[in-house]
């Protein structure tokens, strides 16, 4: 089965338990392409790509890529010192549905689970977009582009409109997004609006002071100042965080780091704040903040690269395991507001190494992760959310969000549920921006995180994250699961959870029981094999003999079992709440304090 978009609703979200025909369906032809008319064929000249060979002199460069294959961060490479507007290019859905020769051209099925630039780079998709972006500056000249920083709101698309055989004839529109600039906060009132004290906010320096180096991902970016501030050496490199949509999260993040206790394995309080002088309204708003640059990068390629090396060794294992468990537990102890958070995006591409060979753990926006990766309770009220969410007036977006394609009565019951669980959901879930209020004072908008008990139910769900987290350390893997659906890796693991290989015995009943209450994930059932989703156990490669059929009603199954599962914890949660029999830690998984003191107690033995 082809991976794409639809295959979301319908597979891997739980809206597959209830779905019934996806409204992206019609977008995607599904008819295989041997057989098809002259017409159509690529030994027809007319079809012909001229070529897919990078210009001699590129005057642009693929940095990555998100959204599933429609969003490219692209870097003007004939400019110095560009600003970091983050002018992506997005390819829409229906764009790159409309002909299934050339999305087989241009590996678009690879780009959607392809996230990182040198595997990008290889694709059809980053050379045409840098081919069509050569054409379309040599034609309209170099000024075309240099000018939009002044002209365009931060996070402006240039959107292909189609994708055509001749890049010449690819219609290219800038649209600008003004909805991003309404949504950030003024610098003038920003203490007051995050509800933290003026002192503790950073320095602002103009966004037109910064140059862009390159695009990490979606929200990430390196950058340099090009004046020197606070003493800082000359050409220093920065990472500058700011989102292009769901801006609310970056100020939570924002505030979050700015009210919290150093720790020397979390990341620091932001040394600046990023403003840039707004064309809607005229206000001068903050636009993101800069951290330090951590080049390592996340322990994600980092654990793997090391294990096939044979540089995996015991002692940095333990070290990274207490530095993580330590920061983890300061979180939950000390994270903000004179009081404890919750942690909800625990998993090694939020763990970073430093150049002094510790670990750094970043990304406080509190989103949360997908469920192969959560605690079985937050799933539970997560799908709870999902299939609460799914209305027909919805636009789909991305990975977030579901599809319409259940019975308003499935979507009403799930509601009700939600209603009990955290009341006025739905007004928080629709809030755009931080500036709107929160309903009952919410600190953020994580539903799932929040209708859990402050306490020892929020801890033992980071516990089981972290359980995870620790196995992916021994093990040397750069996740859980192999083949996940939204993104593959540069080095896939070779394990899976909760198998061990080369985890120390003694620590081995420490991460199942961190783990404890654990589910069998989709991916037990249905993978993806390179681009295409097939049924565990099926043939290798070309040879998998999985129809779409199979696949929709293995998750289908999947997916109802699951959901059944979900609202009966969801349920006995309930009624032991109401009768007073819920102490949170439903599960017996240990303590912060006690999976710490284990870990410190085997590194003891283990240097003795």
């Amino acid at each position: 089965m082809e991976l794409n978009l639809a295959s979301i609703y319908n597979v891997i979200h739980p809206t597959a338990a209830f779905s019934r025909n996806s409204p992206l369906a019609k977008h995607w032809v599904t008819a295989p392409l041997e057989g098809v008319p002259w017409t159509e064929s690529q030994l027809n000249p007319k079809n012909r790509i001229d070529s897919l060979d990078y210009p001699l002199e590129p005057l642009w460069r693929i940095d990555g890529c998100t959204g599933l294959g429609t969003q490219y961060y692209v870097v003007p490479l004939f400019l110095s010192d560009m600003p970091p507007m983050r002018f992506d290019v997005f390819i829409p859905e229906e764009v790159a549905a409309a002909s299934p020769i050339l999305r087989e051209l241009l590996d678009l099925n690879v780009a959607f689970h392809t996230k990182d630039a040198p595997r990008l780079r290889r694709l059809g998709i980053s050379r045409y977009i840098v081919r069509t972006l050569q054409a379309w500056i040599i034609e309209s000249g170099h000024d075309t582009y240099s000018s939009l920083s002044g002209i365009l709101p931060f996070g402006s698309r240039i959107i292909f409109e189609t994708l055509e055989i001749d890049v010449h004839k690819t219609k290219i529109s800038v649209v600008p997004t003004y909805y991003i600039e309404r949504q950030l906060l003024a610098v003038t009132n920003l203490g007051e609006s995050l509800g933290v004290s003026p002192e503790l906010l950073p320095e602002t320096v103009d966004i037109l002071g910064l140059s862009i180096i390159q695009e990490l991902h979606d929200s990430v970016c390196v950058v340099r100042m090009r004046e020197p501030r606070g003493g800082h050496e000359a050409g220093k490199l920065w990472i500058l965080k700011a989102l292009m949509s769901g801006t609310k999260y970056l100020f939570v993040e924002l505030r979050n780091l700015l009210q919290m206790e150093p720790h020397p394995n979390i990341v620091s309080r932001p040394e600046y704040l990023v403003s840039k002088r707004c064309l809607f309204g005229g206000k001068t708003a903050v636009v993101g903040f800069i951290l330090p640059y951590h080049e390592p990068g996340s322990l994600r390629d980092t654990l793997p690269l090391l294990r096939i090396r044979g540089q995996l060794e015991l002692e940095q294992q333990l070290k990274w395991a207490v530095q993580l468990t330590s920061a983890v537990s300061h979180i939950r102890e000390r994270g903000g507001g004179g009081g404890g958070m919750f942690y909800p995006d625990l998993r090694l591409d939020n763990v970073l190494a430093s150049a002094s060979g510790d670990i750094v753990m970043v990304d406080f926006e509190q989103r949360g992760v997908w469920c192969e990766f959560a605690a079985p309770e937050v799933n539970a009220i997560d799908y709870m959310r999902i299939l609460a969410s799914d209305d027909d007036d919805d636009e789909p977006d991305e990975a977030n969000s579901s599809s319409p394609t259940i019975p308003d009565e499935t979507r009403a019951h799930f509601a009700a549920i939600l209603d009990r669980l955290l009341p006025d959901w739905d007004a928080l879930q629709a809030c755009e921006d931080y500036a709107s209020p929160r309903p009952r004072g919410y600190a953020n908008y994580n539903i799932p995180w929040l209708a859990l008990d402050d306490g020892p139910e929020r801890e033992a769900a980071m516990v089981y994250m972290l359980g995870r987290v620790l196995w992916c350390l021994f093990e040397g893997q750069s996740a859980p699961q192999r083949a996940a659906v939204w993104q593959s890796y540069r080095y896939e693991p070779d394990l899976e959870f909760p198998a061990f290989r080369l985890t120390p015995r003694a620590l081995r009943g420490l991460i199942d029981g961190c783990t404890r209450g654990r589910r069998e994930v989709l991916s037990s059932l249905v993978v993806r094999r390179g681009s295409r989703l097939v049924l565990r156990g099926d043939g290798e490669g070309s040879s998998s003999n999985s129809s779409a059929e199979e696949v929709l009603k293995v998750a289908r199954e999947w997916w109802r079992a699951e959901v059944r599962a979900a609202e009966e914890f969801v349920e006995m949660r309930e009624e032991r709440k109401a009768a007073g029999l819920w102490d949170g830690n439903y599960f017996g998984r240990p303590r912060l304090s006690e999976v710490l003191a284990e870990l410190e107690r085997f590194r003891v033995t283990a240097e003795a």
